[in-house]
């Protein structure tokens, strides 16, 4: 709190005992102090109450983004089935034992299953579950009447005593060979179920 020169009128800080403009006398006590009448502003200002306008604003921008991602997720059909991806094309190497892969042509739609037999898909994915279950990790395609397993572990000892456990329920799904190749593509081991 400043003290007014009642002489000159210039704001002056306590602890003065005379004017620094006019070198008047100032008076002691409380007539030196004067409250200022009106809001002196700045950031000493009283709250004005709760931002809804914010809240309303974030509310709207949630509900947003809750409708944009409910439209794009109901947007998909669901149980359409996608194409395989096509076999890569490998290059022959003289350097390798093992036979390669040609290039396979496009597979024909599914054939249709035998009266009383299983589904192929639920057969590749139980031999699939057998697979990760023994970690001989593998992945299992359905080729018309043909089943691949790529896998890094078609050498192991396991694998053939695995396939030959899991042929009543392939062949009863309607497959009639199996192919076992190496993540490369190369074919390890092909057999009549």
């Amino acid at each position: 709190m400043s003290s007014v020169c009642p002489a000159c009128g210039v704001a002056v800080v306590p602890g003065y005992v005379r004017c620094p403009k006019c070198h008047a006398g100032l008076p002691s006590g409380a007539t030196r102090t004067r409250r200022p009448a009106a809001d002196p502003g700045g950031t000493a200002l009283a709250p004005k109450g709760f931002p809804s306008s914010a809240v309303i604003a974030a509310l709207g921008v949630a509900a947003v983004i809750v409708l944009v991602f409910g439209v794009r997720r109901g947007s998909k059909q669901p149980g359409a089935a996608s194409a395989p991806p096509p076999e890569p094309i490998e290059a022959a190497n003289p350097s390798s034992p093992r036979a390669i892969l040609p290039a396979a042509a496009p597979a024909p739609g599914p054939t249709a299953p035998r009266p009383g037999a299983q589904d192929p898909a639920a057969a590749a994915s139980d031999l699939e579950g057998t697979l990760r279950q023994s970690r001989l990790w593998g992945r299992v395609v359905i080729t018309g009447q043909r089943i691949d397993v790529r896998s890094g572990s078609c050498g192991d000892r396991a694998m053939p005593l695995l396939i030959e456990g899991q042929r009543p329920l392939l062949h009863g799904a309607g497959l009639t060979k199996l192919r076992c190749l190496e993540q490369s593509g190369a074919v390890v081991f092909e057999r009549d179920l």
